[in-house]
């Protein structure tokens, strides 16, 4: 069982650094276009396992409560959105194609804060690994070694972009190769780190493990809305973004069903 959990955990890490990889063998930024297909991609990616990976199990494990099953759900999505909204106004940082930094004012240089940004992108993700293997750790029959390794691949697939998307700019900043692979992995270590700490925790958060899903829930559909639907969004306008966010969002449903 700790090897399953092991390699699950590290999987989206490993789409993330594979991602990241890119900045070794291509000389140019990823065309706009491009970029917003794969922002597009990781957000459907989001959006289907916190539906499918999450929240619908969120409901299941509260199936005693009977009508009012929907409470644990709503409450943890709301404390999700919430604590991201928190970090988002606290921790500096600046989103691809920005000018303005966001959060608190700092003196971190213009690349650091790109890195925040992916970072701050990643910790529900860690988290949301986290609980589910949480959850299977501890027997719940809504989830099972399947599923979580569907959210893991889930994620892991649209890491890969995101891995990309956060150090090829870095070397457009005038970064060497090297050191913009390294800052594109680094921002992935935060999901294995966060699954872990969840893992380590389990006892505590097995009696609130509904409320725990849908957080890691809201905590995903925050950072798709708040960033990566605007960036997929922006001028010129283009379809790629919502027709890729589609694809995202049907594979991740299929590898949860199939798979869970």
């Amino acid at each position: 069982m700790s090897m399953t959990i092991f390699k699950g955990i590290l999987i989206p890490f490993l789409g993330t650094s594979l991602g990241a990889a890119c900045v070794l063998f291509m000389k140019k930024n990823l065309h706009y276009l491009v970029q917003r297909a794969l922002t597009g991609f990781a957000a459907g990616v989001m959006v289907a396992a916190g539906v499918w990976s999450l929240l619908i199990p969120s409901m299941e494990q509260s199936a005693k409560m009977g009508r009012l099953r929907f409470v644990p759900a709503a409450v943890g999505f709301m404390l999700g959105v919430f604590f991201l909204l928190f970090l988002d106004r606290a921790i500096p940082h600046l989103h691809m194609n920005a000018t303005e930094p966001e959060g608190a004012k700092s003196g971190f240089k213009r690349t650091t804060m790109l890195v925040l940004a992916v970072t701050l992108h990643n910790i529900p993700e860690g988290m949301a690994v986290g609980v589910v293997y949480a959850g299977w750790v501890a027997d719940h029959h809504a989830i099972s070694a399947a599923g979580a390794l569907a959210l893991s691949l889930g994620i892991a697939i649209q890491n890969f972009p995101e891995g990309a998307i956060i150090s090829l700019p870095l070397r457009s900043e005038g970064m060497g190769k090297g050191k913009a692979f390294v800052y594109g992995v680094l921002s992935g270590v935060v999901e294995p780190v966060g699954a872990v700490l969840t893992i380590l925790l389990a006892q505590f958060i097995i009696p609130v493990l509904p409320y725990l899903l849908s957080f890691a829930a809201g905590a995903m559909i925050y950072v798709v809305v708040e960033e990566l639907i605007p960036e997929m969004s922006e001028k010129p306008h283009s379809n790629i973004g919502t027709i890729v966010f589609a694809l995202g969002f049907v594979l991740m449903m299929i590898l949860d069903v199939a798979l869970g």
